[in-house]
C-alpha cells in the first residue's frame, strides 16, 4: 500500500509544477492584439445603408399603385368581375361531359324484385353533350359584362383618389422642407438680433427691455424650428408609408414645389370630364346592369329549351358492339311559382330606378365639381403670385427694419412684428403652392389627365 500512495503523491506533485509552469508562461506572454479586419470589410453587426432614392411624381405615382392596398383591392375586384364574365358567356355554350355507371339489380328467381334499372345488369359509358337556351343566361352574361365594366370604372375612382393622396403627400414633403429652411433662417436671425440688442445695450443705446424682447422672440423661433422639423419628420413617414413595401425613409424629392405649371381651360376641363368621368361611367353602367336584372327577371315567364346528345354504351354487357346514340329536346313552360316571378320583376325595377337616380345625381354633381374644383385651382393659381410677391416684399421689410433699428429709426416691437411677418408670408407661400398642386390633382378625378412639370 505504501509504494501506491508515494506514486499517487508523485503524480499530483508532477501535475502541479506544470500547472505551475503554464501559468508563469502565459503571464510573462505579451497580450494578445485582435487581428484588424480585412481592408474594405466591414462588421457584420452593422446595419447596410440603403441608397437614398430620388422620387419624382411619377415615380412616387407608380410606386403607390404597386403598394397600396385599397388599390390593389379595386384592381382585384376587377379582375374577379372579369372571370365572372368569362364564365357567364361559357354557360351560354355547350358542355360535354363523359359518365360512366355499372349499375346492379337485385333478382330473385330470375325476376327483378327491385326496379330501378333497365335491366338487372346495366352498363353506362357514354359522352353528353348539352346545351341549355334561355332568356336567364342570356342577361346574367349581360349582366356580368355590366358588372366587369362597373368594377372597371370603380378601380379607376381608387386610382384617381390614389393621384390626390400621392400629390398632396408629395409636395407636403416638399413643403415641409422647404418650411424648415426658412424656420432655420428665422432662427438665425432670431440669434442676430438678440446679439444686437446686447451689444446695443451694452452701448447704452436700447433699453433692457429691448433685450428682454428680442429673447422672447429668438425662443419663439427655436419653438418654431423644432415644430418644422416634427411637421417635416411627420410628413416623409406618411409618404414613405403611402409608396415604398417596407419601411424606408432614405430618400429625396426630385421636382421643385414652385415649378411653374399651366392650368387648362375650363371647357377643356368639361370636355373631358364629360368624356372620361370616371363615376358618371360607373353610375350609367350600374343602370345598364339593373336594366339586364330586369330582363333576366322577366325570362322566368318564358319557357327554357335544352338540348342532349349521348353517344356510347347503355347495354347489359360492356362491349363495342354496344356503342349507340340518342338524343333529347326538353321544353320547360313555367306554369305557377306563386307569384316569386312577378316579385322579382318588382325588385329587379326597384333597383333600376334607384340607379337611374343615383346616376341622374352623378351627373349633376359633377357639373357642380367642374366649377368648384376649377374655381379652387383658379383661385389657388392666381393667389400662389401675390403669396410669392407678399414673402419677397417681408423679407425686404425685415431686412430694412433691422437697418433702422440699428440706426435708432425704429424699435423693437417693429422688428419683432417684421419678423413675424416674414415667417407668416414664407409659410403661406409654400401652403398656397401646396394648395394649387392638390387642385390640380383633384381635376384630375373628374378629366383622367394629371398636369405635372
Amino acid at each position: 500500500m505504501k509504494p501506491r500512495r508515494i506514486l499517487v503523491i508523485s503524480w499530483t506533485s508532477v501535475a502541479a509544477l506544470f500547472l505551475s509552469c503554464a501559468c508563469l508562461a502565459a503571464a510573462q506572454e505579451p497580450p494578445t492584439i485582435p487581428a484588424a479586419p480585412p481592408p474594405g470589410g466591414a462588421p457584420q453587426a452593422a446595419p447596410a445603408i440603403s441608397p437614398t432614392v430620388r422620387l419624382t411624381l411619377e415615380d412616387a405615382l407608380a410606386r403607390a399603385r404597386k403598394n397600396s392596398t385599397p388599390f390593389q383591392s379595386a384592381q382585384t375586384d376587377a379582375a374577379i368581375t372579369r372571370q365572372d364574365r368569362y364564365q357567364a358567356a361559357a354557360a351560354l355554350l355547350p358542355s360535354v361531359t363523359y359518365n360512366n355507371q355499372a349499375l346492379n339489380t337485385q333478382v330473385r328467381n330470375n325476376f327483378v324484385i327491385f326496379i330501378a334499372n333497365n335491366a338487372a345488369h346495366e352498363y353506362v359509358s357514354q359522352a353528353n353533350v348539352h346545351e341549355s337556351i334561355d332568356l336567364v343566361s342570356v342577361s346574367a352574361f349581360r349582366r356580368a359584362s355590366a358588372a366587369a365594366a362597373l368594377a372597371k370604372a370603380r378601380a379607376e375612382i381608387a386610382s384617381r383618389g390614389l393621384v390626390v393622396a400621392v400629390v398632396q403627400s408629395y409636395y407636403a414633403v416638399a413643403a415641409g422642407q422647404l418650411k424648415l429652411e426658412a424656420a432655420k433662417k428665422n432662427g438665425a436671425e432670431g440669434e442676430q438680433f438678440f446679439k444686437l440688442t446686447q451689444d446695443l445695450e451694452k452701448g447704452g443705446e436700447v433699453a433692457h427691455a429691448d433685450v428682454i424682447k428680442a429673447e422672447l422672440q429668438m425662443r419663439e423661433r427655436h419653438r418654431q424650428l423644432l415644430e418644422a422639423q416634427l411637421g417635416l419628420l411627420n410628413a416623409r413617414l406618411d409618404f414613405a408609408v403611402l409608396i415604398f413595401p417596407d419601411f424606408n425613409d432614405n430618400f429625396e424629392l426630385a421636382e421643385d414645389l414652385h415649378a411653374s405649371v399651366p392650368l387648362p381651360t375650363l371647357s377643356e376641363v368639361q370636355q373631358r370630364a364629360a368624356r372620361d368621368n370616371p363615376d358618371v361611367r360607373a353610375a350609367l353602367v350600374a343602370v345598364q346592369q339593373a336594366g339586364h336584372d330586369v330582363t333576366g327577371a322577366r325570362g322566368g315567364y318564358l319557357p327554357s329549351l335544352s338540348f342532349d346528345y349521348w353517344y356510347g354504351i347503355d347495354a347489359q354487357r360492356f362491349a363495342v358492339s354496344n356503342l349507340g346514340t340518342s338524343a333529347a329536346a326538353t321544353v320547360n313552360i313555367p306554369i305557377w311559382n306563386w307569384g316569386a316571378t312577378q316579385s322579382r320583376i318588382k325588385q329587379a325595377e326597384l333597383r333600376r330606378a334607384q340607379a337611374q337616380r343615383e346616376l341622374s345625381l352623378s351627373q349633376r354633381r359633377l357639373l357642380a365639381e367642374i366649377q368648384s374644383l376649377y374655381a379652387e385651382a383658379e383661385t389657388a393659381l392666381n393667389e400662389l403670385s401675390g403669396l410669392s410677391r407678399s414673402a419677397e416684399l417681408s423679407a425686404d421689410s425685415l431686412r430694412l427694419t433691422t437697418l433702422r433699428y440699428q440706426g435708432g429709426e425704429a424699435t423693437v416691437l417693429e422688428v419683432v412684428d417684421a419678423q413675424s411677418t416674414f415667417a407668416q408670408a414664407n409659410a403661406a407661400y409654400h401652403d398656397g403652392a401646396v394648395r394649387y398642386r392638390v387642385a390640380l390633382a383633384n381635376l384630375q378625378t373628374l378629366t383622367g389627365v394629371l398636369t405635372t412639370p
